[in-house]
């Protein structure tokens, strides 16, 4: 009896045991509440009988915490349905050009920038790092925002090696070192796919970006 007055006590419910849905006593139907309910009867005090007020409590208690689980399958429901949409609506962006600040991939072909040197700035360095953190490149190209065409080249003109590339621009001001930022570039999508940290775009070479990471779509 004490284990059933500690389970559906006369007291007003505490929130722990309104907040956990997951819990074995949210997850019992109705009739398993009502069982558990006729043995508290047959096991009251005689003497001092449970009030008839403290049974609506438990009904009421029992009714709120059940609404709560159906809410939130609900709302798992939802965000499932959600994904899928977002995902039908990303379908549309496979084949076209997605521009963010990702790897690049360089297998011989021009891959198009999007510098943004600093306004203050007369000189830009297009810097190369290869997949293992070494720069392999620097380049000055013109101070603009406008599309740069990358060729892949090393500093004696000859083609990098096919592979991972990350690129960063350098702004200087004379010859003061005003910022250093990533360079956006444009790459063909080939895939979107879904998953727990959001939807991912997979561009050319395997490279992957979040889909909230790009900043500009193209046609090819």
């Amino acid at each position: 009896m004490d284990a059933l007055r500690t389970q559906f006590g006369s007291n007003t419910p505490s929130a722990a045991s309104t907040v956990q849905p997951r819990s074995a006593f949210a997850s019992s139907d109705f009739e398993t509440f009502l069982k558990m309910l006729t043995v508290q009867m047959q096991n009251q005090d005689p003497m001092n009988p449970i009030d008839s007020a403290d049974y609506a409590v438990q009904l009421a208690t029992f009714s709120g915490v059940e609404q709560a689980v159906r809410t939130n399958q609900l709302l798992e429901s939802l965000q499932s349905q959600f994904g899928l949409l977002g995902m039908a609506q990303l379908a549309g962006w496979v084949g076209q050009e997605a521009r963010a600040a990702a790897p690049v991939y360089m297998d011989g072909r021009p891959v198009t920038l999007s510098p943004n040197p600093a306004a203050a700035a007369d000189r830009a360095v297009l810097v190369v790092t290869d997949s293992q953190g070494r720069v392999v490149s620097r380049d000055d190209i013109p101070v603009s925002a406008e599309p740069y065409e990358w060729i892949g080249t090393g500093p004696t003109g000859a083609a990098l090696p096919v592979g991972r590339y990350t690129l960063s621009l350098e702004s200087y001001y004379a010859d003061d070192l005003l910022t250093t930022t990533p360079v956006e570039h444009y790459a063909p999508i080939l895939e979107a796919r879904g998953g727990p940290g959001g939807t991912k775009l997979i561009l050319r070479g395997g490279i992957e970006v979040l889909a909230t990471d790009v900043t500009a779509l193209r046609v090819p």
